[in-house]
């Protein structure tokens, strides 16, 4: 491949990580600001209606089976994406007769890893599990805009709601896997290079879902993942912190993430009872099963990912 070909696959690699965030950006810009002004000062108007409309008529569909299209996930431009790093996907078998609700781990700035190796198919996982439906969960809010909403659910997304996760895990017989990042924004503030602490002792909310679902848990960890941004946390007190990581060129400062592996390892499921009304120890006991499960996978992989063989999990 000769010099240029490479510099153009650079740029497009490095296009394609660009376009992420502004492309949300834009598209929920176009409602927002257009339906407005179509509504008030143009002969428009009743386009803006017919929208408000569809979407009183469609609010449930988010929730339930949303419009998933193997096109979008399949477009090349995610596999651009994928490659800038590159990211990886390595998993242990998961079977089509149960349903599962696979957590990953660290949350990170933007849950890169995540984002690629389960809302679209850059890494294969429909390839490697074709019995199997993934559903990515984020938060309510980003369906709440027309365009936006169309957007995320093409790509498989859900939000991260009991009424969503139940009905995928509970209304779509088996071979679904819901996928949901713990820890939020407290754990964001916790992603530093090297670092990997997690907000997990409190988190018992997927434990509760799985048992009141029968869902298997999944443990996973995305290694790299802390390392695709640099990070300044603020004095304790003040929930912010401010990131950066390269320009449109390597080398430069900027706020595109580094060009560092991010391998995601999903472990092996953790079978989990159906009860409809567990108790706190029922669910502190599973968490503590969970828990066990994701110290032994990060233990068994961490040293073949760059980390040194003496670092721990440390949960907080």
């Amino acid at each position: 491949m000769s010099f240029s070909q490479l510099d153009l696959h650079e740029g497009l690699r490095t296009l394609s990580v660009l376009q992420w965030i502004p492309v949300y950006i834009f598209l929920g810009a176009i409602p927002i600001f257009l339906g407005p002004y179509l509504l008030v000062f143009s002969n428009l108007w009743p386009l803006t209606v017919l929208t408000l409309a569809w979407l009183a008529y469609d609010w449930n569909t988010h929730s339930q089976d949303g419009r998933r299209s193997a096109w979008v996930r399949n477009w090349t431009l995610w596999k651009y994406f994928q490659n800038y790093f590159p990211i990886k996907l390595v998993t242990h078998d998961l079977s089509p007769k149960h349903n599962y609700i696979i957590i990953n781990h660290p949350h990170g700035i933007f849950s890169l890893g995540t984002f690629i190796n389960f809302a679209t198919e850059a890494t294969g996982f429909s390839r490697i599990f074709p019995s199997i439906t993934p559903f990515l969960a984020t938060l309510e809010h980003v369906f709440w805009i027309p365009i936006v909403q169309e957007y995320v659910m093409s790509m498989g997304v859900c939000p991260v709601s009991e009424l969503a996760l139940k009905h995928k895990l509970t209304q779509r017989g088996s071979g679904n896997a819901v996928i949901i990042v713990v820890g939020g924004a407290s754990e964001a503030l916790l992603c530093h290079p090297g670092a990997s602490t997690l907000c997990l002792k409190s988190s018992k909310g997927f434990v509760k879902l799985a048992l009141k679902t029968g869902a298997y848990l999944v443990p996973s960890y995305s290694f790299g993942e802390n390392e695709v941004y640099n990070q300044e946390t603020f004095p304790e007190g003040l929930n912010f912190c401010t990131f950066h990581g390269r320009g449109l060129t390597r080398g430069s400062w900027g706020f595109l993430p580094f060009n560092q592996p991010i391998t995601t390892i999903v472990g092996e499921p953790l079978p989990v009872p159906k009860i409809n009304n567990p108790s706190k120890e029922t669910v502190g006991k599973y968490l503590a099963l969970y828990i066990n499960a994701l110290c032994k996978l990060f233990d068994q992989h961490k040293a073949k990912y760059g980390l040194s063989e003496t670092q721990e999990l440390t949960i907080v």
